[in-house]
């Protein structure tokens, strides 16, 4: 993909300058292949971040409130979660502390899923363990996601407090990437182009256009009363986890062998908000 315009560009200031990118682009354009690849040939000591555990898992990483051990309160800034009054106290183990001293590059997927106090609580923690004043404590940033995709989570009563700091829930709107500033690379080739209506359906959507033609095609695809044989080899998909459990349990009940139970391995430090299925 080197021949690719702004994909160089971005392996071009990640790799050769300090300074802060925002990589976006629709679905295909390449985001995940590059963060892929950086992972495996960039000599900068790199974290990989993301905002839940499933984008983490995808991502190759850590959640960023599992790696930084930050509570799920909202983070009012100068209220410094690390300082001598404050409730809340960090609690690192000197591997941890190490590798935040010596990180280059700091890698957050998902970014349109980051609430602008989460970054700003990022900020706080890079500067005190790094002893730096910079925004992030002089690391560097890359911010990976698309906007028009899933937004930051803010409740009423958080936003409430928030509002009062921040301009938008988004993450452009932290006050520490808005003093370190960034460059936008918007990636525009598509590579996934194996089903161009497809694509341009979700586009549709994405970009809020040709709404009644795209549902129009989309229900033409609707089968009233379809219900596959189970050999067939259908994915149901749902819209919440307790509904898929439903089904897998319901589905595991028919079956006339006996029932094992497996346990899940855990490695590291991964706390069990980020676990992507049941421990057993």
């Amino acid at each position: 993909m080197d021949h690719n315009p702004e994909l160089a560009l971005a392996k071009e200031i990640i790799g050769e300058t300090g300074q802060n990118v925002f990589l976006t682009g629709k679905a295909g354009t390449g985001k995940t292949t590059f963060l892929r690849n950086l992972s495996g040939e960039s000599p900068k000591r790199m974290v990989v971040l993301a905002p839940t555990g499933i984008a983490a898992i995808n991502a190759g990483g850590m959640t960023i409130h599992s790696f930084f051990q930050l509570p799920f309160a909202p983070y009012i800034p100068g209220t410094a979660f690390g300082s001598d009054e404050a409730r809340y106290k960090y609690q690192f183990s000197r591997e941890k502390k190490n590798i935040i001293r010596s990180i280059d590059l700091l890698v957050i997927d998902e970014i349109s899923m980051v609430r602008a106090d989460l970054l700003d609580a990022v900020d706080d923690i890079l500067r005190r363990f790094r002893r730096c004043g910079e925004p992030f404590g002089g690391v560097q940033l890359l911010l990976i996601g698309d906007i028009q995709q899933l937004p930051p989570v803010a409740k009423d009563a958080e936003w409430a407090m928030l509002s009062q700091h921040y301009s938008s829930p988004y993450f452009f709107s932290s006050h520490a990437l808005q003093k370190a500033g960034y460059i936008t690379i918007e990636l525009q080739r598509v590579y996934r182009q194996s089903d161009r209506q497809f694509l341009e359906l979700l586009n549709n959507i994405r970009e809020n256009r040709n709404l009644q033609e795209t549902l129009q095609l989309l229900n033409r695809r609707y089968i009233a009363g379809f219900h596959p044989q189970d050999e067939e080899g259908y994915i149901q998909l749902t819209t919440h986890n307790h509904k898929a459990r439903y089904i897998n349990e319901n589905k595991l009940a028919q079956l006339p062998a006996g029932q094992y139970s497996f346990k899940a391995k855990i490695d590291g430090e991964f706390p069990e908000y980020s676990y992507p299925t049941d421990t057993v």
